[in-house]
């Protein structure tokens, strides 16, 4: 990609500052990563080459098929599970962006019984609870990782058409029609987590969102989802806008 329009520089801009936000709230660390739907080609998407979040740059964007393939000649070393990324934008096309976490306080309910549900409004986008892609149940046993378009395509098949999925043993994929609701979603799932783990650390019944309010609420939410972006972002960059 050397020549870029400035709809894809756009979108790349976005991308590395995903990565740094997402990095800075602890739900990236040295691992995880983040994709975007191309703007002008819907069959291809744009990922970093393998890096660390944190340290993502706009030379460090790559461009990939559906099939998960590399586009253009680029011999950049891919992330081995860019077929989480490829499998969700071809079975989803309403998902523009897409965020895989190992963050902490969601691993545990993709380990257990309990549903992670919402808690409050600021999780609403779990509606009834996020589902829950168990790798053994489909391929036998692993090293849990996604590696080809096979069990990205079963993950795809496990998320439906819910915004979150978790991943047993591994982490969990966030996807929604924009980078910032996708960052916004993958933050807050791992803030939602924390704080119902807390709520049944209490001991009581605890009271989650009805399916009705938790749509409610993503609604109102995602109406207002440039206020944090605004901030993230000028905090990612170290500037203003």
């Amino acid at each position: 990609m050397n020549t870029r329009s400035a709809a894809v520089a756009a979108v790349i801009e976005d991308l590395v500052a995903a990565n740094r936000i997402l990095a800075r709230h602890g739900v990236l660390d040295g691992f995880g990563h983040v994709a975007a739907r191309h703007p002008e080609r819907p069959d291809r998407f744009l990922l970093s080459c393998s890096r660390a979040p944190e340290l993502v740059s706009a030379a460090d964007i790559m461009e990939f098929d559906l099939e998960s393939n590399a586009q253009g000649s680029d011999a950049r070393k891919p992330y081995l599970e860019r077929f989480i990324h490829g499998e969700i934008f071809r079975a989803r096309a309403d998902v523009n962006a897409v965020v895989h976490s190992h963050s902490p306080s969601a691993i545990p309910f993709a380990a257990s019984s309990v549903r992670l549900r919402p808690v409050y409004h600021m999780g609403s986008f779990l509606g009834a609870g996020a589902p829950v892609f168990d790798i053994r149940r489909h391929f036998g046993c692993t090293d849990m990782l996604v590696r080809n378009r096979a069990q990205g395509a079963a993950l795809a098949a496990e998320l439906g058409a819910e915004a979150v999925a978790l991943m047993r043993g591994h982490g969990f994929v966030a996807v929604a029609a924009s980078i910032p609701v996708a960052v916004y979603r993958a933050i807050y799932t791992e803030l939602n987590a924390a704080a119902q783990q807390k709520a049944i650390a209490l001991g009581g019944a605890i009271t989650y969102l009805e399916p009705d309010e938790a749509a409610c609420a993503d609604e109102a939410i995602r109406g207002v989802s440039d206020r944090p972006w605004e901030l993230w972002k000028r905090e990612a960059f170290g500037r203003d806008g």
